[in-house]
């Protein structure tokens, strides 16, 4: 019992997390089912493979919904989009087959090593926490960006919002528009790797609570709770102003990569 409403409090803190910063799921979801998953004893070798695999299929529907929900309040700007999603989803194929040739413990240690690159981005490189001019995203960052986005979001089951936010901050966009178009960059990313876990665990996991990778007990628990953080969020949490939502976005950075150093 105390089990699953520590899972039902995780997936609603997701929720919210997915309206204010852009996190489909990963960051909260990756650390809270690996710790979950290695105390149980159950899967032995495999927790980082069942988090990051149970992260992206939770990832679909809450980013989804909260797609929905961001683009009915007009904070989706199409420049944002596209064509960036298209280039995001073919790096998301490689990322899923990737993850499965390395060892649990060594996507644990990129996981760790990602976030305190990104961290130190936001902190010590201008353009984050103070938005510079609007600029158009060039051909070299569509090209190669993209797809890169897509390797790494997919292989550590993080949905990309850690690279797309700062990345549409830097060409002077407002974090409400960042975070926005981090939902629908992150369905791809979703979906491509969900199925891919699935494939390819369907060989090394057993029980009828697994699909692949994808722990579905968790799974349901964490999206249904996910989704009332979502409506909790749009509905209850008073507007945050720029240059605080950018200071924030970063603390939330550093408490996730606290929880998964431990």
């Amino acid at each position: 019992m105390i089990e699953t409403l520590i899972v039902l409090g995780a997936g609603f803190i997701t929720g919210i997390t997915t309206i204010l910063f852009g996190f489909g799921g990963g960051f909260v979801v990756v650390p809270f089912v690996y710790h979950l998953v290695s105390s149980s004893g159950e899967q032995p070798g495999q927790a980082m493979h069942i988090a990051v695999a149970t992260s992206t299929a939770v990832m679909i529907l809450n980013s989804g919904y909260a797609t929905l929900t961001n683009w009915r309040s007009g904070n989706l700007l199409r420049e944002t989009i596209i064509p960036l999603i298209f280039f995001i989803s073919i790096g998301a194929a490689l990322g899923a087959f990737a993850s499965t040739l390395l060892a649990d413990n060594v996507v644990r240690l990129l996981f760790v090593i990602y976030m305190l690159v990104t961290i130190a981005d936001c902190l010590f490189r201008q353009g984050f926490l103070v938005k510079p001019a609007r600029a158009a995203l060039s051909k070299m960052t569509l090209w190669v960006g993209g797809p890169l986005i897509g390797v790494i979001a997919t292989l550590l089951g993080v949905g990309g919002s850690v690279m797309t936010v700062p990345l549409l901050r830097r060409h002077g966009y407002e974090m409400k528009h960042c975070v926005s178009a981090a939902n629908p960059l992150s369905i791809p990313v979703a979906v491509i790797g969900a199925l891919m876990y699935i494939g390819l665990g369907w060989q090394e996991m057993s029980g009828p609570h697994y699909l692949g990778y994808v722990n579905l007990t968790i799974l349901g628990l964490l999206v249904a709770a996910g989704i009332a953080g979502i409506v909790f969020a749009k509905r209850a949490l008073p507007k945050v102003n720029d240059k605080l939502h950018a200071r924030v976005y970063v603390l939330l950075l550093v408490v996730v990569l606290i929880a998964i150093s431990l």
